[in-house]
Order: structure tokens, then sequence, then C-alpha cells
């Protein structure tokens, strides 16, 4: 097979796929599929509700046609794999979506085709999970009747300067011809260009750690953000001062959630421990990194009873529920830490973000979210993602929500250091 012979399927169109499926599209004709049907009927209708894509890049991706119908996906053969990879409620890797997207392919899987997974997994996963999946439903035998390729995504959602093709992509094959046919397919539309790595447990390897290196970095920010605050010394200004040394990492303290920093490294934990290692520094990060929204809830309280404010029965506004600013992503918030954490006094909490829908934020978590935001109602008000539209509301604005005597938390250093009552 040559580049110009592929006939190319994108199977889920979420975050990752759907800018993929864009970007291929507006080059050469695409299948874009998704089991949701919802998902389908709003893309062609030509929307995005994540808005990763604007429906003017939606109309030039011209060769692009959506569906939720498997028997559509005969007509490819070479089928990328952009579906979600959880972790379930004991912290353990969830490949179903990654199983199921495999079972679908293998219905329609021929001699000669190819399967690009960009799903983010441990090593090894992708020949010792997927494979046999496609072996089992198909019928062929890898690398004789099919093969397979490994690309891993590197999407940051919300981010409009950071986009697909300005990303440098690492490829990788199962074999060096498809290893070659793989990175020159992803060379048609990554302008900052490939990276083809030795084998796919390389490329699956250099995908975990990249988050894994972020996650224990930030680890470290926050634990010295704890000890700073037992000092009485303000770990932005402390960071500042640091960050004037050339090699200095600016990383800054804060809740580590969304699709991938807070899921990844478990990936990784997972199979070190299935070949008899037992990860330190990583799981000591992951610990301290998921603590820290119940160490944001007890900041509050203890703030709150030194200013002497009834705890039990007061309201606290929470400023953002999404993993980040400026996106409407909400997988894995670790907000949601907060709320719960705040339950446990018997605080009423209410969340706004203008960046959320409603309905996702009831579906996903059982949080109500409110569309306004009234002035003099709360004991304590929690700036927790740094929205445009909380930054631009500043100081004044922002302590006009609480009562006469409130408490105003910044967590995200979106004022000034003495503007606030407490900053992590």
């Amino acid at each position: 097979m040559q580049v110009k012979d592929i006939k190319l399927a994108v199977i889920g169109l979420g975050y990752v796929g759907l800018p993929l499926a864009v970007e291929f599209g507006k080059k050469r004709p695409v299948i874009g599929f998704d089991i949701n049907v919802a998902r389908i009927a709003e893309l062609n209708a030509g929307q995005d509700h994540t808005l990763e894509v604007e429906p003017e890049e939606l109309k030039q991706a011209s060769h692009l046609r959506f569906t939720h119908e498997t028997a559509q996906l005969s007509e490819a053969n070479v089928f990328i794999v952009t579906v979600p990879t959880p972790i379930d409620d004991y912290k353990q890797p969830d490949l179903t979506p990654l199983v199921r997207a495999s079972e679908t392919i293998g219905k329609v899987l021929k001699k000669g085709d190819i399967v690009v997974y960009e799903s983010t997994v441990y090593p090894g996963a992708t020949e010792e999970v997927c494979v046999p999946v496609l072996e089992r439903v198909s019928g062929l035998r890898f690398n004789e009747d099919f093969y397979a390729g490994y690309s891993p995504e590197r999407i940051n959602p919300g981010d409009k300067v950071h986009r697909l093709p300005s990303i440098r992509k690492v490829t990788s094959g199962s074999t060096p011809e498809v290893a070659d046919l793989v990175d020159a397919l992803y060379g048609e539309i990554i302008t900052a260009g490939t990276h083809k790595a030795a084998s796919i447990r390389v490329a699956e390897a250099a995908k975990v750690i990249e988050n894994t290196q972020r996650d224990v970095n930030i680890a470290l920010i926050n634990e010295l953000a704890l000890i700073f605050n037992k000092l009485g010394i303000d770990t932005q200004a402390v960071l500042e001062a640091a960050g004037t040394k050339w090699n200095f990492l600016p990383f800054r303290p804060g809740l580590v959630g969304g699709h991938c920093i807070g899921v990844d490294p478990y990936y990784l934990t997972h199979k070190a421990q299935s070949i008899g290692y037992h990860p330190e520094v990583i799981l000591a990060g992951r610990r301290l990194n998921d603590s820290m929204g119940a160490y944001v809830a007890s900041q509050l309280v203890k703030a709150m009873t030194k200013k002497r404010i009834q705890v039990q029965g007061s309201r606290v506004l929470l400023l953002g529920l999404t993993f980040k600013e400026n996106c409407p992503d909400l997988r894995n918030t670790r907000v949601v830490d907060i709320i719960r954490e705040l339950a446990q006094y018997d605080v009423n909490v209410d969340v706004y973000d203008p960046w959320v829908e409603a309905d996702e934020a009831r579906r996903e978590y059982g949080v109500e979210v409110v569309s306004t935001l009234d002035e003099g109602q709360y004991d304590g008000v929690i700036i927790a993602v740094a929205h445009n539209q909380f930054v631009e509301m500043g100081a004044e604005r922002l302590r006009a929500l609480g009562k006469a005597d409130h408490v105003l938390y910044d967590l995200k250093y979106v004022l000034p250091q003495n503007a606030s009552d407490l900053r992590l």
C-alpha cells in the first residue's frame, strides 16, 4: 500500500478524533465514525460542542463525512482509533472503549489493512490487548494479513495556539514498511514534522511519560505550597523569585485533573506493578495531587473559622468546574473533590461556570450549576478555574459576591497577592 491508496477512517470523534478527522478531511476522503448518534447528528449540523473545531473549519473539511454505521467502515483500509482510555474507581486502566473499538474494526478488517491507535495506553497494550481482539474478530493474522501502528495524541483542549498541525507527531508501525507508511500519512497534515519511533512500544512509552513527568513536577510544587503555607510564605512570590533562573521549570500548584495528567500515570504504574516493580515517586505524586481538593476545602474552613463565620450551613460559591480554563472539558475535573469535601462540613455549595453545559455537569457529576451570580450571598468564594470571565471581573466584583464578612480564596492566582484572603 502507498499513501495515495489509503482510504481513511477515524474511530471516535471527541476532543482528539474530530480535529484529526477534520485536518485529514481537508486533504483526502475520510470517514468519521462514532457510536454516539447524537454526536454524529451534531457534527452533520456543522456544530462541535467541545469547541475544538469551529463551524468554518468543519466546512473546510469537504472530504469528511460522519457516520455511526459500522458497515460504512468497510470502505476504509486504514483505521485510526481515538477513543478514551479512562481509569476505573480503583484507579486501574479501563480499556473497555479500546476493546470495543477494536471489535468494531475487526468486523470489517480486510487483508492488507492497517489499524493505528492514538489512545493513551501502557507500553505493550496495542500488541497485547488490541491486536488479539482484531485477530479474534476478523480471523486474520497480525503482520501477515493486517498491520498496526501507534501515534500518540497530543491534543491540548482549549489551546488555540498549539493546534494539531503545529505539534510534532510521534509515529510507529508494526513493521518497518508500515512505520514508513504511517509516518508519511501523518506527514500530510503535521506541519511541525514527525518523529518515527523505533517500535510501537517505544511510542506508547513516550506518550505515557509525557504526562507522568508533568504530574510529578506539579506534585513537587503542590508539596512546596503546603510547606510554604505552613511557614506563612506566599508560594507565588517564591516561584516568581526562583523563576528568574534560566533553568527553573515554571510549574504552578493546583488541582490536577483532565483526561491526561491525572490519568496517564496510572497506566504506567499498572504496567510496572504487573512486572513486579512498585513505583515509588510516581504513585507518591499521584496521592499528593489527588489530595489537593480536600486540602483546599480544609484551608477555606479554617479561614472561615478564624473570621468567626459559621461553617455549618454556610454558603460557598465555586467559580469554575472544568478541569482547565477557557474550555468546556469536564473530564476528570478535580473541582468536584472540593465540592464533596465541603459537603462533609454541611456547607452549601453553588457552582458557576459559563463554559459548562448544565446537563453534562448533572449527568457526569450530579452537580447543579447556577446560571447567574448574585451579590452579597456567600460566606466563601473560591476561584477554582481561571476562566477569562473571572479574570476580567477583578477583585472588586469578585468581593461583591460575598457577604460583608467572607473569605475569598484565589486558587489560580487570578488576583494580585493582597487582593484575596487565601492563595494556594
